[in-house]
């Protein structure tokens, strides 16, 4: 069996800044860790595969020139998007020789970032393909149709719902832009659409050639304007560090998570609340309808605490009683025990969509409003807690 690295630069055409509304869906590490600029092939014998969040992980015993055996931990994508692409575990058999090339880690030996896997039989698959599974005809179940309201006449959210998934233009994910599936599969390997930027840390990016990856990146704008206490408080933050609540496998906020890394939510709703599982850091909300004020003696919390009210169809809820914590650890934004949201839900039951908008204001911090949108719809897998476990990839650790 074999490893081996090539050094290999590839230029990668650079749009503009990278839009503020696509900062939430950068992954958990990317930027620093993987060196895209250079090719990595390892050939081995699967040990061990750990299908977890936010990170999988594929082991290969590979024996050097000298005949010792080294283990490599390689990187795949997070549990959750890997079986909303259609992989299982059942693709990856203990003890068959498979192949791997990817990008090397920059600090850590032994360990790899997974682009495409060459299974046993000669079946490849790259890190961001969508493995299609038949059903067979004799067990195919149609799927019940969405009651449009519930008994009580509002509109029903309540069921498994997923953003659309977001990929690498490059199906290995080493190179060029992050955008949604069905904008990636109009465009060829690698391009990065008029506009817009490649991915920061892809081949070719300054991130990527730059010495201190995580600095470069820090260049980039922030989010929502700034207050003099959120740039002091911007320019202290470190998102590679335990500054980044991911790194202690803790929820964000309730706006970036609702759609970060495209897991699955459940809402579940009934005529006193609605509850909003997230599929990302098992964050749960509760939304409390019939409630006409926040209480006086809230706890902070990195949920808050939410009031709904229907106006006509769109579901507003507004929630203040944030504990400190962060807006947006790509853009080094943090917020204040201030920070209040407001936001707003709206169903198209025709389309089997669900819209959200959101204003963030936060006068301690922001010196303007953070808005946004985004839309879910019924999720092709069923919701499941995120059970967080980054075993850091390195073999053993």
């Amino acid at each position: 069996m074999r490893s081996q690295i090539l050094s290999k630069w590839i230029p990668c055409s650079l749009g503009l800044v990278l839009a503020a509304a696509t900062l939430p869906a950068i992954a958990h590490h990317g930027i620093s860790n993987w060196d895209h600029n250079k090719d990595i092939r390892i050939t081995g014998v699967l040990s061990k595969f750990e299908m977890i969040n936010p990170h999988s992980y594929i082991y290969v015993d590979v024996k050097g020139a000298d005949g010792k055996v080294v283990t490599w931990g390689c990187e795949m994508r997070a549990a959750g998007v890997l079986l909303r692409s259609g992989w299982t575990r059942d693709m990856f058999k203990i003890g068959t020789t498979i192949t791997i090339t990817g990008s090397p880690e920059r600090r850590k030996p032994n360990l790899c970032y997974l682009g495409t896997i060459t299974f046993a039989d000669g079946s490849q698959m790259d890190r961001y393909a969508q493995r299609q599974v038949p059903t067979p005809k004799a067990v195919a179940v149609a799927k019940p149709a969405r009651a449009a309201r519930t008994p009580q006449g509002s509109p029903n959210f309540a069921g498994d719902w997923a953003a659309e998934q977001r990929v690498m233009t490059d199906p290995r994910g080493q190179s060029g832009a992050f955008l949604p599936l069905s904008q990636a599969r109009k465009l060829a390997p690698g391009e990065v659409p008029e506009g817009q930027r490649a991915f920061p840390g892809a081949r070719g990016t300054p991130e990527s050639l730059a010495q201190d990856p995580i600095k470069a990146a820090a260049v980039r704008p922030g989010v929502v304007a700034l207050t003099e206490a959120g740039q002091r408080a911007r320019e202290k933050f470190n998102g590679a560090t335990r500054d980044n609540p991911r790194y202690r496998c803790e929820p964000t906020n309730i706006i970036f998570d609702w759609t970060f890394d495209t897991m699955v939510n459940r809402i579940v709703q009934t005529p006193e609340r609605i509850t909003l599982q997230y599929g990302f850091m098992d964050l749960t909300r509760t939304i409390h309808l019939n409630v006409a004020k926040h209480p006086t003696n809230l706890r902070p919390s990195v949920a808050g605490h939410s009031i709904g009210r229907w106006e006509g169809d769109v579901l507003v809820v507004d929630t203040t009683g944030f504990a400190p914590g962060v807006l947006s650890a790509e853009a080094r934004t943090l917020h204040s025990n201030q920070l209040h949201v407001v936001e707003r839900f709206a169903l198209d039951a025709e389309r089997q969509t669900i819209t959200r908008s959101y204003v963030a204001t936060d006068p301690v911090y922001f010196a303007g409003e953070y808005k946004g949108t985004d839309t879910m719809s019924p999720a092709e897998t069923p919701y499941s807690r995120y059970a967080c476990k980054d075993v850091g990839g390195a073999p053993g650790e």
